[in-house]
């Protein structure tokens, strides 16, 4: 509906001071300070529909005189119902307009009249005026209360967002300690098997072998370290009754620390059939060559087996480091069009030491999910206190969820946990400022105000709890479409307190 269909709805009234001293927001002014809200305002006959809508420039500060108003907020794409009232004096509208170009001077809500309603409708400069004249120290206070209250809340969430970062460091610093050292150790070992090759490659060399049987030695070295990457996944059962049936073959062939040997033999998928074609291949060697010659063989596995280890461990490091790119979103614009599981992806590898083992991490994704416009590094702050929370809930055990889908031009992300849940009465209050479950010192109550903010004035989406015991689901909604450009968070406030202009 357009500018011009709203004002052919609506008519005007001449305004009585004795009305306006009727309703309680003005029933404390002068007979002069009322004179003038008639000579400023005027009075209005709204027809049933839209008077204003979110994000259009607010220009006008409403009051109620007769008649019910409804307020809504856009959450995900949809308009969400957040008052309904008849009361009499209920405002809505411009009424920040005292605080001037410090903040966006926009609606932050819309109002449609459900009925035909009368209003006192005041322009929104006249207001801010007005406010100034006759109630400069108010002003000052609540300039002071607003911006006081967002600053203090900035500074915290800085506070909370080094904390994490610190405790996220921590964390990365353990993981990437695990396989560096699993690399360092795989290192040492496979020099010393490199030098125990060299001396049977000597012992070769003075020629205890014939050619053939050095050719036949040379093939199953490279069959053996071809074997190596392609060997098969063995319970524990299954690997210890293979290493008791080589371990007994080759005792039977004279083979010392046979109980040494037969391990590595098993992890690199080799059986008793295989041992016996290399026994046959040197059947006419003395033992001391044969015993050579299988060692010779065991050291070219171990150091297969070393060598992967080695790229097992090198390329997790490379994994983390860029998950952590990715989560940090170095180098990368702030305003980006993402696959979010990459984003999810990224977080969990970062707290998978808080998540620790007793968490069984379950991923439902849908792959077909659209890439997201979004402030990448902004919603990862998000999943990490989502997760972090739900981790803290479990208490170490529990199974972790996380869903992807598609649903009404938005993605939808799911983070869910088997913890005790949220309980009924603090279910509503959960997203408020300072508000935290958790035993005073474990929490500051900012890392769901500071989501909610992210996802629903930063992106324009929504974030919504549902709870009960075994069951607990964050639902967060991100617009598929949406201007690629810088946003601003609006006042946090602010976006609050117009909920509650129904006079309440």
């Amino acid at each position: 509906m357009n500018s011009k269909d709203t004002a052919d709805r609506r008519s005007h009234l001449v305004c009585d001071p004795a009305e306006l001293r009727s309703l309680f927001l003005f029933e404390k002014l002068t007979d002069e300070q009322v004179e003038l809200l008639c000579a400023d305002g005027r009075i209005e006959i709204i027809e049933p529909g839209l008077v204003f809508r979110e994000g259009d420039a607010a220009t006008c500060f409403y009051v109620m005189i007769d008649g019910e108003v409804q307020l809504t907020k856009l959450s995900g794409g949809t308009e969400i119902e957040t008052t309904r009232t008849d009361y009499r004096g209920s405002y809505a509208g411009a009424w920040t307009a005292y605080l001037g170009d410090k903040v966006d001077q926009t609606y932050n809500g819309s109002m449609y009249v459900t009925r035909r309603s009368r209003f006192f409708v005041l322009d929104a400069g006249a207001f801010a005026r007005m406010m100034h004249d006759w109630f400069p120290m108010a002003v000052h206070l609540l300039e002071g209360a607003f911006f006081g209250n967002r600053k203090s809340n900035e500074r915290i969430a800085q506070r909370e967002r080094l904390l994490a970062l610190g405790s996220l460091s921590a964390g990365l610093t353990h993981e990437l300690n695990n396989p560096a050292a699993a690399a360092v150790r795989a290192t040492s070992g496979l020099r010393d098997r490199i030098a125990g090759m060299r001396h049977k490659l000597a012992m070769m060399a003075q020629g205890k072998f014939d050619t053939a049987s050095l050719e036949a030695l040379v093939r199953l070295q490279e069959e053996a370290a071809a074997q190596v990457a392609k060997a098969p996944e063995l319970t524990t059962l299954e690997a210890s009754e293979r290493e008791d049936l080589l371990s007994e073959w080759l005792d039977d062939h004279g083979i010392d620390d046979s109980w040494n040997l037969a391990p590595n033999f098993v992890q690199a998928g080799f059986d008793i059939d295989w041992l016996e074609r290399v026994s046959a291949t040197l059947e006419d060697c003395q033992e001391q060559v044969f015993q050579g010659a299988i060692r010779w063989l065991n050291y070219t596995i171990e150091t297969e087996l070393l060598m992967n280890e080695i790229a097992d461990s090198t390329t997790r490091i490379s994994t983390l480091i860029g998950a952590a790119k990715q989560y940090s979103q170095m180098d990368r614009a702030p305003f980006q069009v993402v696959d979010i599981h990459d984003l999810l992806d990224s977080t969990l590898v970062m707290l998978s030491r808080k998540i620790g083992d007793g968490v069984r991490v379950v991923k439902e994704y849908d792959r077909t999910l659209p890439q997201v416009p979004c402030y990448a590094a902004e919603l990862n702050q998000v999943w990490t206190n989502l997760i972090d929370n739900a981790v803290y809930a479990m208490q170490g055990q529990g199974t972790l969820t996380i869903r992807t889908r598609h649903e009404n031009d938005c993605a939808v992300i799911e983070i869910g946990d088997t913890g005790p849940g949220v309980p009924a009465a603090t279910r509503s209050r959960i997203f408020e400022p300072f508000f935290t479950t958790k035993p005073v010192g474990e929490g500051t109550g900012l890392g769901l105000d500071i989501s909610f903010r992210i996802v629903v004035n930063k992106h324009g989406g929504d974030i919504q709890l549902d709870s009960e015991p075994g069951d607990t689901r964050f639902t967060v909604w991100l617009p598929l479409h949406r201007p690629e450009e810088e946003g601003t968070e609006s006042g946090d406030n602010q976006a609050q307190s117009e909920a509650n202009a129904g006079g309440q």
